[in-house]
This record gives structure tokens, sequence and C-alpha cells, in this order.
């Protein structure tokens, strides 16, 4: 792998730090050890609509609050059912715990800190994929002091609406306690997820970056603590948030083409692309945005196999099952969730005329490492959908996967 480190050296003599040797130094507190006991659980809360809307217009009683979201058009009794719903598989989560001697602290979107994530031993988020990526993106070796490594164990609170893909098997959103009985035995397998390391390179990383929470219910800036090193002729900062999922690059408008140069491996060829931005997946987040964009519907291949038949008068293309070959390409997006490889998409890439320059590059590949130059207006570097940086014209990114980055947490799916 052509490494950060090696790339600055070339680039400008760099030479590793003191400090950041230490900081990718990791330690592990609930870990794989026998002797490791679970003594302090963090709960990464939903940020519920209800609790949202409360935080938003904390002037009014509830009453004048439930008025005023009926008032406009909104079901207040289902966004007050499914509130209650999440905080009642919550509550359990928690007595299950104590009830075991296990000391439990509640936070949820807005309220998570690096002091709370330092003090635990492990880090159950209780809601559905977004909350485990919120807890994932927390649990850093870069974020806390101390490099720690927490294992990340979530709870499904809504099984019926959320596919929960990152959370406990289903069954144990009502069989909670059983699920604690085993995470405090040990009788489960660990499990290591792959996650992206972004590193924004060179003289436009000298003004320290301001990261911005895009949830819906929470657009503002959060905590940031990244690693700096400095090299005689530029400066790099290693970013604190780790994608689990993806790392997306491209203008914020839309409708906007995003242009992006971009470096894959050890090439020395930079291709020039315009398109609708760049898609970077670790195996854990091929089975979403990967696949939801690069996915064939059955009736593509309806469409492709008449043009075979068309164009070769294969009988044979008669007995082929659409359904099945688009189920099995689709299928065949999905990786390993600790393959070292990442796996980027270009979206939409526009392939006429001069682009991409040069030409060659396919819009889906894999690879070790990716440099990413921005030629944009007004871009960000999105990470697992959440946290965006501003990525534009000049910047410079390098994306890469280490195995002291990954994400521990436990497999249950007997």
């Amino acid at each position: 792998m052509f490494h950060l480190n090696q790339l600055l050296r070339n680039v400008s003599g760099f030479k590793p730090t003191q400090h950041l040797r230490n900081v990718l130094k990791v330690q592990r507190h609930f870990g794989c050890n026998a002797q490791d006991k679970l003594r302090r659980v963090l709960i990464v809360s939903k940020l519920t609509r209800l609790e949202f809307e409360k935080i938003r217009e904390e002037q009014l009683s509830d009453e004048c609050l439930e008025q005023k979201i009926r008032d406009r058009g909104t079901d207040y009794d289902a966004i007050k059912y499914y509130h209650h719903l999440h905080k009642d598989v919550e509550q359990k989560v928690v007595r299950s715990f104590q009830q075991r001697g296990i000391e439990v602290q509640v936070v949820n979107r807005i309220t998570i800190h690096k002091d709370a994530l330092q003090w635990a031993d492990l880090i159950v988020p209780v809601g559905g994929d977004g909350t485990f990526l919120l807890a994932a993106g927390r649990a850093s070796p870069f974020f806390l002091s101390n490099g720690k490594k927490t294992p990340v164990v979530g709870f499904n609170s809504d099984p019926r609406r959320s596919e929960g893909r990152l959370m406990l098997p289903k069954q144990y959103s009502v069989q909670v306690d059983e699920a604690i009985r085993r995470i405090i035995a040990k009788d489960f397998r660990w499990m290591h997820r792959s996650r992206i390391r972004t590193t924004l390179v060179g003289a436009a990383t000298t003004e320290r970056p301001s990261p911005m929470d895009l949830h819906e219910f929470h657009t503002q800036p959060v905590e940031h603590k990244e690693v700096m090193s400095t090299a005689p002729n530029g400066k790099s900062r290693i970013l604190p948030y780790l994608a689990l999922n993806e790392v997306f690059i491209g203008e914020m408008l839309s409708a906007r083409v995003s242009h992006l140069h971009l470096r894959i491996d050890n090439s020395e060829v930079t291709t020039k692309t315009k398109s609708s931005g760049l898609c970077v997946s670790t195996g854990t987040g091929s089975t979403s945005w990967l696949t939801s964009m690069n996915r064939l519907s059955t009736n593509n291949v309806k469409d492709l196999l008449n043009i075979v038949r068309r164009r070769t008068g294969a009988g044979a293309l008669d007995t082929i099952d659409p359904e099945s070959v688009s189920q099995e390409y689709n299928d065949n997006l999905v990786f390993a969730s600790d393959d070292p490889r990442l796996c980027y998409s270009i979206r939409e890439q526009i392939c006429v005329g001069v682009w991409p320059n040069p030409k060659g590059l396919e819009s889906r590949g894999f690879a070790k490492e990716i440099f990413v130059k921005s030629r944009c207006v007004d871009a960000s570097l999105v990470i697992d959908g959440s946290i965006a940086y501003n990525f534009n014209d000049g910047a410079r990114a390098l994306l890469e996967v280490y195995p002291e980055d990954s994400l521990l947490t436990i497999d249950m799916d007997d």
C-alpha cells in the first residue's frame, strides 16, 4: 500500500512526528482477553422526531407543540407512537445492563461528547443504522485522546420499519436480556469492519477544517480533533471521523457537475472526471449506497437480453430468468465487511467527448488507496452521509484503509 507517509516524503521530505505515532497506537478495554470485564456502557440513543421538535420549539408547552405539528399536516400520533416504541426498547437495554451491576450513561446525537466515549468500555447505539453510524463515527481512535478502541454493539429499536443491517439480529430487539447475557458472557464472535481513513493533504489544510453534522435533526458544527503532521512544504490532517460505510465527494447542489481529478493506487496517471460525484465504499457500505447506485433492475436485464437476442438470434436466451440474473448481479456488488479494499463508484460519469481525460478509467472498481483533487465550486467531502467538510477547488484528499482503524463489533447471527 502506498501510505500517506510515503506520499508526503516523496513530495516534501515528510517525516512522521512522534505525536502521530503515539496517536496511532490503539488500546482496548472490553476486548478479546478473558480477563477484560464489562463495567461501563454508553447508550447512544436515537434522537426521535418528537425529541427534536421539543428541542427546536423549547418555548412551547407540550399542548402547543402538538397543535403546531398537527397544523402543518404532520401525523402527531405517529410521531408520538414511534417515540415511545423506541424509548421502550432503550429502557429495556438500560435496565438489563444495570440489573447486572453495569454502570450506564445515555447520550444522543446532540449530547454525545468525547469524555463519555472515553469513559465507556462498550458503546451501544439503540435505534437504526443511522444511530449506529453516529456511534461508530465518534468511536474513533483519532477522536479519542487516549487512542482507545471501544467495541460498538447495536440494538434495532424498530425492526418492523428499519432494516438495521449493522445492528444485532432483529430477534434481540425483543430478547434484550438474552442478548446482554451473551454480551457479558462473551458468547459471540468478534467482528472487524474496515473503515476509511481520510487525510487532507497540502497547502489547503493550513486552516483548521470545520466539520458540519448534516443530520436532518441536527445541522450544526460538531466536535473535532484532527491529527496534524507537518512537512517542510505543506501540511496534512488526518480527519478524526473514520467512514464505516462510505466517503462521498461532490458538489452540494446535485444539479451541478462535480469536477474531480483522481489517481488510483500507485498509478502516476491523474484522470480528470466530470460526474455527479464520487462514492468510495467499504465492504460494510457495499450493501447500502454502493449497491443502490450500481444495481441492475429486472427491466434492465430484459432490455439487455432483447438486444443480444436480436443480434445473435440465440433462442437459448428465452430460458434465462431476468429476475435471477438481476439478483445475482446485485448480490455480487456486495463484498466482505473486513475487506481491506476500497470500492469506488463515479456517479453518472460523463463519458462523451474528451471525458474522462485520459480515457480508460472505469466508473466502478477496487483500489487500495484513492487520491482526489477538487476542481469544484461548492463541494463537500461527506463521511457516512453525516459529517461534512468543505472540499472546493484545490482541496486534496487521500482515502485509505488501515487494519488498526477497523471497527470492533460482534456477530450473534447464529
